[in-house]
């Protein structure tokens, strides 16, 4: 899922061309099957986490907080990326204005580094709940929770907007079912340095800082419970991280692999930037309610009491 460049040098703000699957168009139809499926899962796995952690009073903690935020952050991924997809695939239909291709790379590029902040916090969350158990009610209230929400939330509209509000001024060759900055500053025909140094440093200070503040925090967590004296202890220890540790997992690796696509597989065929491009978006909110509904015994708790409860409303 691509834009397509021609071959002269456009003034800004007119219309690129979403490609979709190149070479592959009359297959678009028994390609949206899957990926309408996918979307399904994504909506129902999203909503399935929020419900309950909104309805059961249980749930009304630091750890569930941060996890509806990461279900929300996921169901905010795909419905951005859901009418031009479906668009493409379903109707055929490729324009996207470059400020409607703007403000989806925008949204997509924050809620990124939302999630990456938010899998900080739930590290974090984790550590003072190994680390120091005794004082977690009272480091995590809920008013801290609302304001590491608000700062990761914060932290990513205010670091993501100078690069999007930069991308208008350039002209571009005319026109992924998305965009993302990656493809879009690759049409640009003029000088592109400042969108490339501040996306690297933007990485380095966002996405690759939450991703070494992680790594330390499961060291320290690793050294805590290796002093545990229950064998007991220790194995509820590292289930407790066990989930986390898949979630940092499904979002980190296809995003390093991605960048290393775009910045070191210039050359490489059209299908794996595709590819990857689908598998970052797609798959950490495909699977994470899958992970947490697995490894966390109260949301699969919630979510059986929930669809018991339905079917007695229903009878009435």
């Amino acid at each position: 899922l691509g834009l397509h460049g021609g071959g002269w040098c456009s003034p800004p703000l007119l219309l690129f061309l979403l490609t979709g699957f190149p070479g592959m168009e009359k297959a678009h139809r028994w390609i949206s099957i899957p990926l309408l499926m996918v979307y399904v899962s994504i909506l129902l796995g999203s909503g399935t986490f929020l419900f309950p952690i909104r309805d059961y009073h249980n749930l009304h903690e630091p750890m569930y907080y941060f996890l509806a935020m990461l279900a929300a952050t996921n169901l905010g991924v795909t419905l951005n990326m859901m009418p031009t997809v479906s668009g493409i695939l379903w109707l055929n239909h490729r324009e996207i204005s470059h400020r409607a291709c703007f403000s989806q790379a925008y949204f997509i590029h924050t809620l990124s580094i939302v999630e990456s902040g938010v899998l900080l916090a739930m590290a974090y969350d984790g550590f003072i709940a190994i680390c120091n158990p005794l004082r977690y009610t009272s480091i995590l209230t809920n008013s801290r929770v609302i304001k590491i929400g608000m700062g990761v939330l914060t932290r990513a509209r205010l670091s993501i907007t100078p690069i999007i509000l930069h991308l208008p001024w350039f002209p571009y060759f005319l026109s992924h079912s998305f965009c993302l900055h990656q493809e879009v500053i690759h049409l640009a025909c003029t000088d592109t340095t400042f969108n490339n140094l501040y996306g690297l440093i933007l990485v380095m200070f966002t996405v690759v800082l939450d991703l070494v503040l992680i790594a330390l925090s499961y060291g320290v967590i690793l050294h805590t419970v290796a002093r545990l004296a229950s064998k007991e202890e220790r194995l509820r220890a590292f289930q407790t991280c066990t989930s986390h540790l898949c979630a940092v997992l499904v979002f980190f690796v296809p995003m390093v692999g991605l960048s290393l696509i775009h910045r070191f597989g210039k050359h490489a065929p059209l299908a794996v930037h595709l590819f990857m491009a689908n598998v970052y978006l797609f798959v950490p909110p495909m699977l994470n309610p899958i992970i947490y509904s697995i490894k966390t015994k109260e949301i699969r708790h919630a979510i059986s009491k929930r669809s018991q409860i339905r079917p007695k409303i229903y009878s009435i």
